[in-house]
Order: structure tokens, then C-alpha cells, then sequence
């Protein structure tokens, strides 16, 4: 049997509004949000006592999604300083392929994005950079050149 596909990445969070928001604005297409709970899920995720609120967005062509997830029970911990640096063991970011990076990280800003670094340039292949947005989600944007 082989791997079919990456279907989606959980990111835990606090203020779901805040970070449905930033990921709208940066293209994604919110596909529905619920509550989640019962022996099922618990069973699953390995936690007594759960429920949380999930969101799903999708990418524009429909392939990538990202899960939101806030705990109400049991109350999700921190695992890690909330602005970890690149180097900290672990998922560091998310990367998405824009077509115009300059506007994408103006966008964001208004949802309280900062750059990690700087805005690079890769040879003559792509810009690139890494934008810290809310919860300290890091998202990596690449526009590709030429």
C-alpha cells in the first residue's frame, strides 16, 4: 500500500478567530467549522475529557488543508516558548507558494505578521522569506521567478 496523499496539519491554538483570519488573508478557503467531542475522538487523540472546536481551510486548488484546533478540555498546553526560533526541534513552519510575495506579506501585517528574517532571494529560482503570524504560527511563502 502506498501513501495516497498528505491530507491535512492540526495546529492547536487559542484564538481560532484570530488565526482563521490571517490564513484567509493569505488565500486559504475556510471549508467549515464544528465542535468536536465524544469517546470516539477521545479514543483517537489519546485524551479523556475532550472537547474542542476544529476549523479546516484548504489551499485554492483544493490539495492542502490546514486544521485548527482549540481545546476547551482538557486546556491546551505550551510545549515550547510561543516565538520559538528556527532551530528549535519540532514543526517550524508551513510553506506556501504565492504569486506575488511582496503584497502577501503586506496583507498579513494587518493581521499582526512580522517577518522571522528577511525577504531573500535564491539564486534565480525564487523570493522567499518566513513570516511570524498569530500564536507564533510560522509560515514560510515562496514566489517563484522567471
Amino acid at each position: 500500500m502506498a501513501l495516497q496523499r498528505m491530507d491535512n496539519v492540526l495546529i492547536v491554538v487559542d484564538d481560532v478567530d484570530a488565526v482563521i483570519a490571517f490564513f484567509v488573508e493569505l488565500g486559504m478557503e475556510l471549508e467549515g467549522r464544528a465542535p468536536l467531542e465524544g469517546r470516539w475522538a477521545e479514543r483517537v487523540i489519546g485524551l479523556d475529557d475532550v472537547r474542542q472546536d476544529i476549523a479546516m481551510l484548504r489551499t485554492p486548488d483544493g490539495h492542502g488543508r490546514v486544521e485548527l484546533a482549540k481545546f476547551h478540555r482538557p486546556k491546551a498546553i505550551a510545549a515550547e516558548p510561543k516565538d520559538a526560533p528556527a532551530n528549535t526541534l519540532g514543526m517550524r513552519r508551513i510553506m506556501f507558494a504565492v504569486d506575488d510575495i511582496e503584497d502577501v506579506i503586506a496583507r498579513l501585517r494587518t493581521h499582526g505578521a512580522e517577518l522571522v528574517g528577511a525577504l531573500e532571494q535564491y539564486e534565480d529560482v525564487y523570493r522567499l522569506c518566513y513570516v511570524r503570524g498569530p500564536e507564533g504560527i510560522i509560515v514560510g511563502l515562496a514566489e517563484q521567478l522567471g
